[in-house]
């Protein structure tokens, strides 16, 4: 393999890459998104500068994907958080948990997504929508929503979604010491919201020395959402450099 062929190489391994180029179009993903209050010093230890907190709130979510082009069916399940950069609004995402090898791998070195193994899932039983992860055999987080109970505007759904989201890149040198550590803003795009409902919800955290969702515990349910959206995952772009820029 020639010097020119290995720089054209986009994800590892060199010769068969863990997923194709992107875009990388969702169709039929759906949401459950349970918006809880939380501890304020919690959330201070767990949200980088410069994004600032917007309120001790925080977004539990299980999304199903069904059909994603490249990294076929999986499911995801994680927190993010309501923050302000540069005076407008976003959400960071502070953790996600999925069970497909080929989005962890994508998301972890193209945008830099906290990505790691896990067992989540999405189900409907009866007239609930039941929500569970699992880190191995150990159970560590249930949700519980009742379903389409009313109807939520399309419209506002769709204009949460066009947000910018957040993360924190992180990619070490051969010798562990950081190579790249940045802020990375990347947003959804080409949304098409199919139907949104609202309703009564229960969140439940538990402790877990890796899969450690229950740092951000939960002391107030405010509002669940569950939703069905066609979207593009954006690619990223660099807004902060934390190994060269001053914060």
């Amino acid at each position: 393999m020639k010097t020119e062929d290995v720089r054209h190489a986009y994800a590892m391994p060199l010769t068969n890459p863990a997923y194709p180029p992107g875009p990388y179009r969702f169709t039929d993903r759906e949401y459950v998104i349970i918006t809880y209050r939380t501890d304020i010093d919690a959330l201070r230890q767990v949200v980088p500068e410069p994004l600032e907190i917007v309120e001790p709130i925080v977004k539990y979510e299980f999304i199903k994907m069904p059909d994603s082009t490249g990294f076929g069916d999986y499911v995801e399940s994680g927190q993010v958080i309501p923050v302000r950069f540069d005076g407008k609004d976003g959400v960071y995402v502070h953790a996600m948990y999925l069970d497909d090898d080929a989005p962890i791998a994508g998301g972890r070195e193209i945008w830099g997504f906290p990505k790691k193994l896990a067992y989540p899932k999405l189900v409907h039983e009866g007239e609930v929508i039941v929500g569970t992860l699992h880190y191995g055999s150990v159970l560590c987080a249930t949700a519980t929503m009742g379903y389409k109970h009313h109807a939520v505007d399309k419209a506002a759904i769709a204009r949460s979604l066009k947000q910018p989201n957040f993360l924190v890149k992180i990619i070490p040198h051969v010798d562990a010491t950081p190579r790249i550590c940045e802020l990375v803003q990347y947003h959804l795009e080409d949304i098409t919201v199919k139907g949104a409902w609202s309703g009564p919800a229960e969140l439940e955290l538990h402790r877990h020395v890796i899969a450690d969702v229950a740092r951000l515990p939960v002391l107030e349910v405010i509002g669940a959402v569950h939703f069905l959206a066609d979207l593009t995952l954006g690619m990223g772009k660099v807004v902060h450099d934390y190994l060269s820029d001053p914060v």
